[in-house]
């Protein structure tokens, strides 16, 4: 039987898998508001989820997709016909 405490991290895990997935999803448009200057669209907290993953970064006072977040966007992205 699990403990409480393997209970709540198994919890915990699906919690951030769940809002790993949101904030994976959301990317390309997260670049679109970034390519049109509308930072001020993106949640404080999104902006800090996606620079704790690595998908974004700060650089000369900006906000600027990384490799990693590069690489997110082609997965999510649609696949021409």
């Amino acid at each position: 039987m699990a403990s409480i405490s393997q209970t709540r991290a198994s919890s915990k895990a699906d919690a951030e898998a769940v809002e790993r997935e949101r904030l994976r999803q959301a990317l390309p448009v997260t670049v679109g508001h970034l390519r049109q200057h509308q930072a001020d669209q993106i949640d404080d907290n999104d902006i800090e989820a996606y620079v704790r993953l690595n998908w974004l970064e700060w650089h000369g006072g900006g906000l600027r997709l990384t490799i990693t977040g590069r690489n997110v966007c082609a997965q999510v992205a649609p696949i021409a016909p």
